[in-house]
């Protein structure tokens, strides 16, 4: 198998206009649309932050403390592309830096000193705090605009990049498909409803906040061929 990175800068040549990431947030009403392009450009944006700013190299540690967004699949791409390993809250892996929303300023905040912290608003667009956030902790909506829209990286992973692999490894979702799913992505069961898609040449539609109603009427109006819920 091919890496994460060459994957989707092949299918970015391919078909850069077509749409990979649809994000519903029901309750607030937030529909995003990431095209492949969008979507690797927002990729390359985070891989610099985690790089150039946090100073991440191989084999460190990226714990990701998000609720399902699309920022979720953005920063998975992005640590796989620097070739970090990914964490969750709960598992047993030491972070080297964090990555988190709102609910995670107060557990993650106060370690901000001697860990690096980058927060999320979760606002569309990925605006920027309105209230001033912790001592050291980074604002996502400030810092990564000045990233570019390419990831060249300083020393890119190789072929081996075992979380993506098993990850992308599934039955999911036939070729060119497009997949429903109410899974975090950045969460161990969740991985699989960005990778697939990603291996198969699909789109993932996330849906946060439905009852069976809504997610009906979306899977209509987005044409999705498969469901993970």
């Amino acid at each position: 198998m091919t890496t994460f990175a060459d994957l989707l800068a092949a299918q970015v040549r391919r078909d850069p206009g077509r749409p990979f990431l649809t994000f519903y947030d029901v309750t607030t009403g937030e529909r995003t649309e990431l095209s492949l392009t969008t979507y690797a450009n927002w990729v390359a944006k985070a891989a610099g932050l985690l790089e150039d700013e946090l100073g991440l190299d191989h084999e460190d540690v990226l714990l990701l403390d998000l609720p399902s967004h699309w920022l979720g699949p953005v920063f998975l791409g992005a640590a796989w592309s620097v070739g970090l390993e990914v964490a969750f809250p709960g598992g047993t892996s030491t972070p080297d830096a964090v990555v988190c929303g709102p609910d995670g300023l107060d557990t993650w905040g106060p370690r901000a000193g001697t860990l690096p912290v980058v927060a999320s608003a979760l606002h569309p667009l990925g605006l920027r705090f309105t209230d001033p956030l912790p001592g050291g902790v980074h604002d996502l909506g400030v810092e990564i605009w000045g990233q570019p829209d390419a990831y060249a990286g300083l020393n890119p992973p190789g072929p081996s990049e075992p979380d993506w692999e098993a990850a992308a490894t599934g039955s999911l979702l036939a070729d060119g498909g497009r997949l429903l799913s109410t899974q975090n992505p950045a969460s161990p069961p969740g991985i699989c409803v960005l990778t697939e898609p990603l291996a198969r040449s699909g789109s993932l539609v996330l849906v946060v906040g439905a009852d069976d109603d809504r997610l009906e009427s979306v899977a209509t109006d987005e044409r999705v061929t498969a469901r993970h819920l």
